[in-house]
């Protein structure tokens, strides 16, 4: 597991005073009000940079950072990962997981067959969906329901489904 939590992307700038429009990829964009800083990764650098004002408009979150103050400075940043440390993340309730943590997980059926590993999870209106690459390649969409999902054990690194009638096509 990871000791940084991903929690945006920056997608473009906003404005000429170095503002950027930030892509959340967390279920809570309100703690971008609560954040101090973000470490910036650029994917060849990093920068711890300190939040000066957090503004929203539509889905997007308007940060502006400390010394970043024309759209020159920021311009560079756009695509960067915005990320904080697992200790500022946000607390998990009962049964409720990071999805980079689950990243990778085997999933096992209910019958103790293995079934493949769980490649990424999409957010839904209803419920989030599983995305489960299958031992012989092919890729199966598991509805994160209870009905379908029956225990996930992080420390054991796995899930174990029910495969519901019509999911296998």
């Amino acid at each position: 597991m990871s000791d940084e939590l991903q929690v945006g992307v920056i997608t473009q700038t906003h404005g000429i005073r170095g503002e950027v429009k930030v892509f959340p990829t967390t279920d809570d964009a309100a703690r971008f009000k609560r954040l101090k800083e973000v470490i910036l990764d650029t994917g060849r650098e990093r920068h711890i940079l300190k939040i000066e004002s957090v503004k929203f408009f539509k889905q997007f979150v308007i940060l502006k950072f400390q010394g970043y103050d024309s759209i020159n400075d920021i311009e560079k940043y756009k695509r960067s990962r915005l990320l904080v440390p697992r200790e500022q993340a946000v607390k998990l309730k009962k049964d409720e997981y990071f999805v980079a943590d689950m990243i990778g997980l085997k999933v096992m059926t209910d019958e103790d067959e293995e079934f493949g590993e769980l490649r990424d999870v999409f957010a839904t209106g209803a419920n989030d969906v599983y995305v489960v690459v299958r031992t012989d390649g092919t890729e199966v969409l598991l509805p994160a329901i209870k009905e379908c999902i029956l225990a996930v054990d992080m420390e054991q690194r796995m899930m174990r489904v029910h495969i519901m009638d019509g999911l296998l096509g």
